[in-house]
């Protein structure tokens, strides 16, 4: 991340579904993390944070490719502007026989962001993402990274298939106003609820809260009123404060999720936001521990 002075960056293990393995850890829930580590100190560095937090590593790859990197830099209202380094880097180049067969007791996979939107590796990754369907819930946050993804309509075609091998999906408003420009988040919410099959849809709205659809009907909620340091990795915190509460009280079932009723989405949704909130609250992406977060009923 660069900060007020550009030749001295600072370095923030990070990337989304490993921000969100770290949410999920530090809520209190069993955590594993399926990924491809770069054989290099940035390599070294998100290894040593996941484990540092509770992740589970026994599906870690040691790749022979460097790691990815962004660099962040922040304006004026603390939102990040991206820049990436992926070019032949490890994320991307899942090969056969590197994705594991997961324990039945797994209740939930969650997957999103560049590993499933950039080649080669993308294809691979998410035929393994929509077997795991059959086992267990699966959660998407794509986290749209529009100078990285490619043309709009390839993506959105790629999109569409992993929301349709989805339960839950977690999306942002500034996502879905690329790959959907002009309409309404509440309108593609329910268009993939009803059309493509996810039981529940989240539109996160930074400030003004998030929005929910389930079973078609739409559920706003506000957000907390929290400080802002900046807005890097909070909708990761989200995904991970959403399985936790859901994972807490036994609904990452397929059947349980189509039977949430109105309280249960309010109170998973608020619970969402404040740890998101949280994780405003201070730089790089770093979620809440339980202890920091509200308990909801």
């Amino acid at each position: 991340m660069i900060g007020d002075d550009p030749r001295r960056p600072v370095a923030f293990p990070g990337g989304s579904p490993a921000n969100t393995a770290i949410a999920l850890a530090r809520l209190g829930t069993p955590v594993g993390f399926v990924g491809r580590f770069g054989n290099d100190r940035f390599g070294d560095l998100l290894l040593a944070n996941l484990a540092a937090n509770g992740v589970d590593l026994t599906h870690a790859v040691e790749a022979t490719e460097p790691a990815s990197l962004a660099v962040v830099a922040l304006g004026q209202d603390r939102g990040p502007a991206y820049g990436f380094h992926v070019s032949g880097t490890a994320d991307w180049a899942w090969r056969d026989g590197e994705l594991p067969v997961l324990p039945a007791d797994v209740q939930a996979v969650h997957t999103g962001s560049l590993a499933v939107a950039l080649a080669p590796g993308a294809d691979r990754l998410t035929r393994w993402y929509a077997d795991q369907r059959a086992h267990r819930v699966t959660s998407l946050d794509p986290n749209v990274r529009p100078a990285l993804v490619g043309p709009r309509d390839p993506y959105l075609a790629r999109l569409e298939t992993l929301v349709a091998a989805s339960d839950i999906v977690k999306v942002s408003a500034d996502d879905l106003a690329w790959t959907h420009p002009d309409a309404d988040p509440a309108a593609v919410a329910l268009h993939w609820q009803r059309d493509l099959g996810p039981l529940l849809v989240v539109v996160t709205l930074g400030g003004d809260g998030a929005l929910a659809v389930h079973g078609g009907r739409v559920v706003h909620r506000p957000a907390a009123p929290l400080s802002i340091v900046d807005t890097v990795g909070a909708g990761d915190a989200f995904s991970g404060g959403l399985l936790h509460w859901l994972g807490e009280r036994g609904l990452l079932r397929r059947d349980r999720l189509a039977a949430l009723d109105a309280a249960e989405l309010h109170h998973a949704i608020d619970y969402a936001t404040t740890v998101a909130g949280l994780a405003c609250a201070r730089p790089g992406a770093d979620p809440p521990h339980h202890t920091e977060v509200e308990v909801h009923p």
